[in-house]
């Protein structure tokens, strides 16, 4: 298991051992790929900014709900950077090889969380969860 991470993040930073697998995709897919790529980062970068938010500017609310509602935050962007340059290279590997693109349960998983993470908020104002 260890040596399969290790092996996935050494891809990450070898593009040209990715480049040995397979023959060269039509670029447009791979410009496809990049473009979702992209499209992950910003979510990251958006749930990096919504965690540091909520813990600067909903100081009313509990320190404890303020602080789980960001760290959840901040942990999803973390984890949604790392979901992208992986599924980024599982992608263009597939493409490559000509498989199937990869399956993935992350975005029902971030989708999942960021109700939990609402309806964690809704409740907070709801019961009037304020003080320090």
């Amino acid at each position: 298991m260890i040596r399969q991470v290790l092996a996935a993040v050494r891809l990450w930073f070898s593009p040209q051992r990715l480049r040995a697998e397979g023959a060269t995709p039509d670029y447009r897919f791979s410009l496809a790929n990049e473009r979702t790529f992209l499209a992950w980062l910003r979510t990251a970068l958006a749930l990096l900014a919504g965690g540091i938010a909520v813990d600067q500017f909903l100081t009313e609310l509990r320190w404890a709900v303020r602080t789980t509602v960001a760290v959840v935050l901040l942990a999803g962007g973390a984890l949604c950077a790392v979901r992208a340059v992986n599924h980024w290279v599982r992608s263009e590997r597939a493409m490559r090889r000509g498989e199937d693109l990869p399956a993935s349960r992350f975005p029902a998983l971030l989708a999942v969380g960021t109700v939990l993470t609402a309806l964690l908020v809704i409740g907070a104002v709801l019961l009037g969860w304020a003080g320090s």
